[in-house]
């Protein structure tokens, strides 16, 4: 376990692709700079030998097409050291960057979007539950998944949006 400092896991950029389209956007998870926030999280240790291959391939995965930068920041490890840990943050200056969004609107375009991989609110939902199942508890993204789960109990009631 490792804490980031400086940065929030939120959804902060717009999806034109996976998750929403240009005419609908969705949103996705980042790393959002945040002046004294904090962001929990697992370090991988990635051996020497296999460096090059591994940021290649995490620049291809996370580079495509929307607003993260690669960078280096320090990251605090849970037995006390702290190490350089080679991170995607996302990029404030990116025309996909949306910030930090008012929960209600970010909860209505979750559920309005829908990309090629599907729902928004899908990833959305199953995003929040994986960390929440892995100890890593966020009040706002929590907020964010009640929103949605309620409006998503709206839609299946038949009450619509």
């Amino acid at each position: 376990m490792a804490t980031l400092k400086g940065f929030t896991r939120s959804f902060c950029v717009y999806s034109h692709y996976y998750r929403g389209t240009p005419a609908s956007p969705g949103l996705v998870l980042g790393l959002d700079p945040k002046e004294n926030a904090e962001c929990r999280g697992v370090a991988f240790r990635i051996a020497e030998e296999k460096k090059t291959e591994v940021i290649a391939y995490l620049t291809e995965r996370e580079l495509c097409g929307y607003a993260y930068l690669a960078q280096t920041h320090p990251l605090a490890l849970d037995c006390g050291t702290q190490i350089q840990a080679y991170t995607f943050v996302a990029d404030p200056e990116h025309p996909l960057y949306a910030g930090h969004l008012d929960p209600d609107h970010a909860a209505s375009l979750i559920m309005e979007a829908e990309g090629n991989a599907g729902l928004n609110r899908d990833y959305l939902i199953n995003s929040v539950r994986e960390l929440e199942a892995h100890g890593y508890h966020d009040p706002d993204l929590h907020n964010l998944l009640k929103k949605v789960e309620y409006l998503t109990g709206m839609i299946e009631a038949g009450g619509g949006i």
